[in-house]
């Protein structure tokens, strides 16, 4: 490199940005009295049916506004729509994940003082979403047992980074004679203090504790 070459580090550029937008967002959501959750997790896990679990049994505690992130579609959207939940749906496109701009584009479009719970339910991937904070309160990943027993072993640093980790479609574990506790014992060899919550989102099972830990 000589004197003359300019070197631009993108990914400290991107982050940074995507960093001060979380800061706004973070700030948004605490002027208008919001408790916000960005929601991750692969494609197929049941983010969108947890989701539209939480908002039946805390429809009369606040006023909620889900904002669903995918490439295309707004199929997620309206099935929480459904349950009289307002929505908006970010169409990415191409991108893998969202990020805080996308959101505070969303955030726009809508009266925020009518709103006192936001759920983010980022692009279906388990990667990418973890390296994008939103501004949210808390950052929660949904993990499922039919992604088989080495999911969380091949995901470390998206645990890490995550405010807790919710185990889904346990309902299913004696079908499939699946050993939940390995995944707790994966998650526990990550991050000793994360907060696991075991539920079924088709059931209910495990949905009350889930409120009580995100302190809903």
């Amino acid at each position: 490199m000589t004197d003359k070459t300019i070197t631009i580090d993108v990914r400290k550029d991107l982050f940074g940005a995507n960093e001060e937008a979380a800061a706004i967002n973070a700030s948004i959501f605490e002027q208008h009295g919001i408790r916000a959750i960005d929601v991750m997790g692969s494609v197929g896990t049941g983010k969108t049916m947890l989701i539209e679990t939480l908002c039946e049994r805390l429809a009369d505690k606040y006023r909620i506004l889900m904002v669903a992130g995918d490439l295309a579609t707004t199929i997620d959207a309206d099935r929480v729509a459904s349950h009289g939940v307002d929505t908006v749906q970010i169409n990415t496109q191409t991108a893998c994940h969202l990020d805080a701009r996308m959101v505070r584009v969303a955030l726009k479009k809508v009266d925020l003082s009518k709103y006192d719970l936001v759920f983010i339910e980022n692009v279906g991937n388990l990667i990418c979403p973890a390296g994008y904070p939103l501004g949210a309160e808390k950052k929660i990943v949904v993990v499922s047992i039919t992604e088989g027993p080495y999911m969380i072993r091949k995901h470390p640093l998206t645990i890490k980074r995550s405010d807790m980790v919710v185990i889904n479609k346990v309902d299913l574990a004696e079908a499939l004679e699946f050993d939940v506790d390995s995944l707790v014992r994966d998650i526990r060899e990550i991050d000793a203090t994360l907060p696991v919550v075991r539920v079924s989102a088709k059931t209910g099972e495990g949905v009350d504790e889930l409120i009580r830990v995100l302190d809903l």
